[in-house]
């Protein structure tokens, strides 16, 4: 899939996400969704996208994928430069602060994204570069 269809196919998801409160969009390939609402390091302005997550007690886990292409999402970019992001499950809304994981962490929940979603093995084959995993913590 094209960037640009991407990228509207998500703005749409998202847009659908946030409009219902989560009844509409927040499953896709038998996982959950959340909205995740970064700030653009060159707009400044609020970017909002639907990844599938995991759970770790308070905290969520999402994956910056972007389809192994052989470069990171937008909204990876944006968190890395401010880390204060806004996330969004279901109608539950919360401010929180997102850092990339590091080694041994990382292949940990590499093991139970993959499980989570087989996907993300083709995704990683697809590309050079380590795909990144973000947790997310409540708070800013």
């Amino acid at each position: 899939m094209r960037d640009r269809t991407a990228r509207r196919l998500s703005t749409l998801h998202a847009a659908t996400f946030r409009l219902t409160g989560g009844r509409i969009g927040r499953r896709f390939v038998k996982n959950d969704i959340l909205l995740l609402t970064t700030v653009g390091r060159r707009s400044g302005r609020p970017h909002s996208v639907p990844l599938l997550y995991l759970r770790d007690g308070a905290d969520v886990l999402v994956i910056a994928s972007w389809g192994g292409r052989d470069y990171p999402p937008d909204w990876y970019l944006n968190l890395i430069e401010t880390p204060a992001v806004s996330v969004q499950v279901d109608a539950a809304r919360w401010t929180a602060t997102a850092a990339e994981l590091n080694e041994p962490a990382r292949s940990q929940w590499w093991e139970r994204a993959v499980a989570a979603y087989e996907g993300y093995a083709t995704y990683q084959q697809r590309t050079g570069r380590t795909i990144p995993i973000i947790r997310i913590s409540p708070g800013t």
